[in-house]
């Protein structure tokens, strides 16, 4: 077998690669054995029809076709390796010459991994947020504990903030009633949020059996998105009681016996993860100056190819929630778009930028030579089980299954590539301290970095 390779761009190239027909003959024997296997014709045997009465009833031309089909997979490959770029696209191929007998040429067009300056890594820098106070954090988390733990007492006087009131709703327009607009029996707690804007204000001040009237916008149903009036009635008000934070309460809610220990069990538990979050916000910063100061362009069929499937996935999962993407930004409070169109440019921007570290990485990394062992592999599959809340059984057989160990391996070596770049660049915190994010476990975020925004909008 032998092949060229022809540039067509930055990123493109072209494989021209000729099999002789003596490297194709075990595919095309293969070829005949499998029709024979498959047809019956009388006079011969299942299995045993020769191959010239296999070419005078289906044609020679499948044969090489199926052949051919076989063959091109691995003289690809071996192109591929011969001529030394790095696709991160599939080909486009095309067979240019058959001559039967003789020999076998196709071309192969296919986007490559372009020619990338990597930077010094020691030029990187970044800048986090200091820790927070630990007292402080753990504060906020036994308060939210006291909240999930919390009781109710009906109680006859008018509604106030953190109350729960029970309450029915109908939604009307010109006076006639909206279809699907009632709803009977809703428990709210005020100044929670996430139903209908100026319930809050509506409800507040009200006893049980009074009603008030206001206008919103209608938040499901075949009219959502569109004005309304609103007539909310409170059935009942009931003040939630918070429970006192001693012994008792860290035995209900935890392990352990006595408030001290259940205090500072959360507080080894908010400082791992102060300082992951202050780990992770740090490397992500440093892979974006990684990608500035990287001047190369991303094919944009890939670019195309990586926006189609975040659209469908994100449109997909939309669509499962009952949500459309406008209604979805109306309602989002992290979403920094407020269309459509804004929203799905910065998916795209965000994709190219999420490809450009993939394939920065990949370049530190075949610089580097860095090699992936079936221990790292076994952390990998142990840490995904951790996250799912699987088990590494489970995760392994997933990996089989959806045939992930290629893509496993590569995220693999990304991360290792990426502690090559933090083991040299540099990170302090506000307060001007350095830190240190060479020692902690890093866990991939370039495969999915720019879904990073996109994923917090569908979950």
């Amino acid at each position: 077998m032998s092949s060229t390779v022809e540039k067509l761009g930055p990123s493109r190239v072209k494989l021209t690669v000729e099999i002789p027909f003596a490297d194709l003959k075990p595919h095309l024997d293969k070829a005949y054995a499998d029709i024979a296997s498959q047809v019956t014709i009388p006079g011969f045997r299942k299995g045993k029809v020769p191959p010239l009465v296999i070419d005078q009833r289906f044609g020679r031309g499948a044969v090489l076709q199926e052949a051919i089909n076989a063959a091109l997979p691995n003289a690809y490959e071996a192109a591929v390796l011969e001529s030394k770029v790095t696709p991160i696209a599939d080909p486009s191929v095309e067979v240019t010459k058959l001559e039967d007998g003789d020999l076998i040429e196709f071309t192969a067009e296919v986007d490559v991994r372009p020619e990338i300056t990597v930077p010094d890594f020691a030029t990187l820098s970044a800048t986090v947020d200091a820790l927070k106070p630990v007292e402080q954090e753990v504060d906020e988390r036994v308060e939210v504990l006291r909240q999930r733990f919390a009781t109710t007492v009906d109680v006859d006087r008018p509604a106030a903030a953190g109350d729960k009131v029970t309450i029915d709703l109908v939604a009307t327009r010109d006076g006639q009633q909206v279809p699907d607009g009632t709803a009977d029996g809703v428990g709210y707690v005020i100044g929670s949020g996430g139903m209908i804007d100026g319930l809050d204000e509506a409800v507040t001040g009200l006893a049980a059996g009074e009603e008030a009237q206001f206008s919103s916008t209608l938040v499901g149903g075949a009219l959502e998105g569109e004005p309304a009036d609103i007539t909310v009635t409170v059935t009942k008000v009931a003040e939630q009681k918070l429970p006192e934070v001693d012994d008792e309460f860290a035995q209900l809610i935890s392990e352990f016996d006595t408030v001290e220990e259940m205090r500072a069990d959360l507080a080894t538990a908010v400082e791992a993860s102060l300082a992951a979050e202050q780990v992770s916000t740090a490397r992500d910063r440093i892979v974006e100056q990684l990608v500035a100061a990287s001047d190369f362009e991303v094919p944009q069929g890939v670019v195309d190819t990586e926006v189609a499937a975040r659209k469908e996935q994100i449109t997909g999962q939309l669509s499962q929630a009952g949500l459309t993407l406008d209604r979805y930004l109306e309602s989002s409070t992290e979403e920094t778009a407020k269309t459509a169109d804004e929203f799905w440019a910065e998916l795209e921007a965000n994709t190219v930028k999420a490809l450009k570290a993939q394939l920065i990485l990949d370049q530190i990394a075949d610089d580097a030579e860095l090699s992936v062992e079936q221990e790292d592999l076994s952390r990998l599959i142990v840490q995904k089980a951790m996250e799912a809340g699987t088990t590494p059984e489970q995760e392994a057989q997933h990996m089989m299954e959806h045939n992930h160990i290629g893509a496993w391996m590569q995220e693999i070596r990304r991360n290792k590539a990426l502690a090559e770049v933090v083991a040299k660049a540099t990170v302090v915190d506000t307060d001007g301290n350095a830190v240190d994010i060479t020692v902690r476990p890093i866990t991939a975020a370039t495969d999915d970095e720019a879904a990073d925004d996109e994923d917090a909008e569908t979950e």
